[in-house]
């Protein structure tokens, strides 16, 4: 298969660019970006209503990918705890090479087909859960193999990557794929295809959340009091949005826990 992401760059001569021509000419290409994900909006669709699907009823997200691909879904995997109130063992994110290659490339690691399924049975993977593939070429084996296995294990699966007609996308029930083209730096699949996968994830994860009920009206009414900002963004909320004053709403926010309790509370449904 062709892959545009491999392709050369637009750009020559790098080094001698000032600055600014630097600057610019990348933001130029990450302006690109949104417009490849909108194309892809009726691919990402169908992952979102298959995936909430699974997890209204309980099932859980699984990511696999490797280097920058599995940094992105460990890190969605530790942001939607706190930002919406679920479990941790909810979206899980796992990386090829395990934890130690979040911080440190794990060289060889995306070359072994059978690990990621290895990885997903010891969280004892079932078909009520879901698994999202996230290659920027479309065709790491680490992933490739994982998404084989699930197919085998009638697991549901997504994918997501930046060149068409991947083995990956060939692999997922939901592909998305969307095309970045050629990299400002050659290869350098970080950058835009990085920023791609990242727009994806985030309007996937946020839309489901959104319809498994964890946002009243436009608000983050599950987020955890985890710090004092988060206390502070959730006083304000019920200040808005019952007219009391600061002292009352922070006073039921923590004795509740978070701005849904106190609602239940306030509204009678608790």
């Amino acid at each position: 298969m062709e892959k545009t992401t491999e392709k050369d760059s637009n750009y020559r001569h790098l080094e001698k660019m000032p600055t600014s021509e630097l600057l610019t000419s990348i933001n130029k290409e990450d302006i690109s970006v949104p417009l490849a994900v909108e194309k892809a909006i009726p691919q990402i669709e169908k992952l979102v209503d298959a995936l909430y699907e699974k997890m209204k009823h309980g099932g859980r997200l699984f990511y696999i990918g490797s280097g920058t691909s599995g940094r992105l879904g460990v890190v969605d995997a530790s942001e939607i705890p706190p930002t919406y109130g679920v479990d941790f063992d909810v979206v899980i994110g796992i990386i090829a090479g395990g934890d130690a290659a979040i911080r440190q490339a794990q060289e060889g690691a995306e070359d072994n087909m059978k690990q990621a399924w290895h990885d997903l049975k010891e969280f004892k993977i079932s078909d009520k859960d879901f698994v999202i593939g996230i290659s920027a070429s479309g065709t790491t084996p680490y992933v490739l193999g994982g998404l084989k296995d699930c197919r085998d294990n009638k697991i549901s699966t997504g994918s997501i990557c930046c060149n068409n007609d991947s083995p990956i996308a060939g692999m997922a029930d939901f592909p998305i794929e969307i095309i970045t083209g050629p990299e400002f730096v050659t290869g350098s699949t970080r950058m835009k295809a990085g920023t791609a996968q990242k727009l994806v994830i985030n309007i996937k994860t946020t839309s489901g959340m959104i319809k498994l009920g964890r946002v009243k009206d436009n608000k983050m009414v599950d987020m955890r009091l985890s710090n004092n900002k988060l206390v502070d963004r959730g006083t304000r909320m019920l200040m808005n949005l019952y007219h009391w004053n600061e002292e009352h709403a922070r006073e039921l926010l923590l004795k509740h826990g978070s701005v849904r309790g106190v609602i239940d509370v306030t509204e009678g449904n608790a």
